[in-house]
């Protein structure tokens, strides 16, 4: 009897025609929805919303459905990625990039058509740009410089939708590797692109921000302080204060209007104990000096103590409050202080004509200092970033010479 049914199988596993006891082989996915292709573009929109352990789950369905499922092995390559960049373990860490490169190497090889390789080529950017190993950047742009070579039918990208994606992620690339001219591009081959595509919003954003960065470092010489801030995303208290420094002279500027009697016994009333041994201690205490409106020590609860507290992000109604005090300042303009209160309608639907900081909000836009929304919306509770706080101080620094 067991020699019957190894004969059955062996002729069934040889392909012959089935004989009686011989059964066919069941696929391991059968529900309408469990398909590699749903499970695949489910990954993908988890890596969108940052849900890496979802996505990871996801992708190991669609392989367990079909293991030689390509752009499964592309999305498996981006989340190794993720995790390896995430991860303060070396050991860790390693292991997650040589997933990385072996999900890479499988979804090259089980590649058949031009829309596999263009995930895996675009997968391989996406993930040379997370991990940013030696070389990471020209690794990219060879992945680049191939994906755009295919011919693709868009119609069978299942979650990509347009070539033009690529450009997009190399634009990321170029953004993350400090190359600000060249993520422009990249961005503007994307909106120059023939439709309104899925990637348009993103690359609009991508865009103006590096836009920005560029016009923002017109002019800085290396060893500006504001080379290094410029790309940041987020400015904290210490980097404004270097910024306003070093680009406006505020300090030269005031002892140079008042008496040197007046002088002689003018500096901060203390230093506070997180800017002991902080690389910009002087700024800061330089605008505490001159009681900068904003820039005052905070009281925090744990230590009953004020610090200055330097990492702290900077909103932009706080910033337009600081450069409203820089300007009133440097101007002896003290009606500046006043000059829009006891209006009645804000032309911001997130400031309104009574809050502390409607004044200040009204002085740097009017002036061209900062700028609100196309929505209508000035934002003031989002973080400044660092061109935005480049750009704006260069515009307040012109407005100060036409006093």
């Amino acid at each position: 009897m067991k020699k019957r049914l190894i004969q059955t199988f062996l002729t069934c596993a040889a392909g012959a025609t089935l004989i009686s006891g011989c059964s066919t082989i069941m696929p391991k996915c059968t529900e309408i929805t469990d398909t590699p292709v749903f499970h695949y573009q489910a990954g993908m929109k988890a890596l969108e919303d940052r849900d890496i352990t979802t996505a990871q789950e996801k992708f190991q369905r669609a392989l367990y459905c079909d293991d030689s499922f390509s752009i499964a092995h592309s999305g498996m390559a981006i989340v190794s990625a993720e995790k390896a960049k995430a991860q303060q373990n070396a050991g860790f860490r390693t292991v997650e990039l040589d997933h990385m490169t072996a999900e890479l190497g499988k979804a090259k090889k089980t590649a058949k058509l031009s829309d596999q390789l263009f995930d895996y080529y675009t997968a391989d950017i996406r993930s040379k740009t997370a991990v940013k190993t030696a070389n990471w950047l020209d690794n990219a742009k060879d992945a680049y410089d191939d994906g755009t070579k295919l011919s693709v039918d868009e119609r069978k990208l299942s979650y990509y939708l347009g070539t033009e994606a690529i450009s997009y992620f190399m634009g990321v690339a170029w953004m993350e590797g400090k190359e600000y001219q060249k993520a422009r591009d990249a961005f503007g081959t994307v909106l120059n692109s023939k439709r309104e595509g899925k990637w348009h919003e993103k690359a609009d954003k991508g865009w103006k921000r590096v836009d920005k960065i560029v016009r923002a470092m017109g002019g800085i010489t290396p060893g500006d302080v504001g080379k290094a801030i410029a790309p940041q995303e987020v400015v904290s208290r210490a980097d404004l204060a270097a910024l306003i420094i070093e680009d406006l002279k505020i300090d030269k500027i005031m002892a140079g209007r008042i008496p040197l009697i007046d002088q002689s016994g003018r500096k901060a009333e203390f230093t506070p104990a997180d800017m002991i041994n902080h690389p910009f201690k002087a700024e800061v205490l330089t605008l505490m000096k001159w009681k900068v409106r904003g820039m005052e020590p905070k009281f925090d609860e744990a230590s009953r103590a004020y610090l200055f507290k330097p990492l702290d992000p900077v909103t932009r109604g706080e910033m337009a409050l600081i450069l409203e005090d820089v300007l009133i300042k440097l101007t002896g303009n003290d009606r500046l202080a006043s000059s829009y209160l006891g209006q009645e309608n804000s032309p911001f639907p997130d400031v309104k004509a009574t809050s502390a900081l409607y004044n200040a909000v009204m002085n740097m836009t009017t002036r061209n200092i900062m700028e609100g929304e196309l929505s209508g919306e000035f934002r003031v509770n989002a973080p400044v970033d660092g061109a935005e706080a480049l750009l704006a101080i260069r515009v307040l620094k012109q407005r100060v010479n036409t006093y």
